[in-house]
């Protein structure tokens, strides 16, 4: 069905008048009066009376009116969802994230972007680094939150937006809290609490690499995935751990945090920003160039 001749209908039942409808619509009254012929003959049914003295809407027509309205209403809130979509301002963006976002840059930039594109459905997952790669290689996200250094093969492209580095995580009773300068060296002796090198690969790597590059290699008592975990068993007293220096706004009585006088620049590591180029929504790019500006990157 024509939605040109919903409009005629809609326009002359409103003005009941040839004329004036034509006017309306910015066109001549002879084409119109064939379009509602047209719609009448597709709908089996008389729409309007036509006499000398005007028109009226037929019992027909005064049944299909507020539905057409509904069609046309309808029709362009389509219209207008879609080009919002093309544009960024409105849709679903999935955003997946590592836990330790959550000590400042998820805080940063999900109010921001709120408030930029509240029209926007923004859905947050709290995945591993691996598995927001691997999800947005398979389209189940689009743009992701995740820790670097990244060891797992992936089409993603990768914005840094904080470098940060590791401190110890040392519990309290340990003689080594004392301490107020301490070297990475210096717990050579000390049971760690260690990355998964599975689950947290580039966590693991960049940690064992530091102590490597000390002088030693780490005696793992314990492995864990998640850098809140590693937290909760160093506060636990099952070993020291290595922990990006943003995780210390979580303070503890239980842990004392310490930088290290001896950490190699090379064992740097941070946050970044995931994504696909080739089949990046509207809104993920929005959310890319809104992360970017906020931090100072030209991406």
């Amino acid at each position: 069905m024509d939605l040109r001749r919903i409009r005629h209908f809609v326009v002359l039942a409103e003005t009941l008048n040839f004329h004036r409808a034509a006017e309306r619509l910015h066109m001549a009254q002879p084409p119109l009066s064939v379009s509602i012929q047209k719609l009448e003959t597709e709908l089996g049914t008389r729409l309007f009376n036509r006499s000398s003295a005007g028109v009226t809407l037929t019992e027909s027509g005064r049944a299909a009116l507020s539905d057409a309205r509904r069609l046309l209403f309808h029709t362009e809130q389509f219209r207008e969802q879609a080009a919002s979509a093309a544009h960024g301002t409105t849709g679903r963006l999935l955003v997946g994230f590592v836990g330790s976002t959550s000590a400042g840059l998820l805080q940063r930039l999900v109010p921001l972007f709120r408030a930029e594109y509240p029209g926007v459905e923004l859905v947050l997952r709290e995945l591993t680094s691996a598995a927001i790669l691997q999800q947005i290689d398979n389209d189940e996200l689009d743009v992701g939150l995740v820790r670097t250094p990244l060891l797992q093969q992936s089409s993603a492209r990768i914005l840094l937006l904080e470098q940060d580095r590791f401190v110890a995580a040392i519990p309290r009773g340990n003689p080594l809290a004392a301490r107020a300068d301490l070297a990475l060296a210096e717990l050579a002796g000390e049971p760690f609490v260690m990355y998964s090198p599975v689950f947290a690969a580039g966590l693991h790597s960049a940690a064992m690499l530091a102590c490597q590059h000390c002088g030693f290699v780490p005696q793992v008592a314990q492995q864990a995935t998640q850098i809140q975990t590693v937290l909760a068993m160093v506060e636990s007293g099952l070993g020291v751990g290595l922990v990006p220096s943003v995780t210390q706004r979580f303070t503890s009585h239980k842990i004392v945090f310490r930088e290290l006088t001896d950490l190699p620049e090379v064992t740097r590591i941070g946050l970044a920003l995931a994504h696909k180029p080739e089949r990046e929504s509207a809104a993920a790019q929005r959310f890319r160039a809104t992360a970017a500006r906020e931090y100072g990157i030209s991406g």
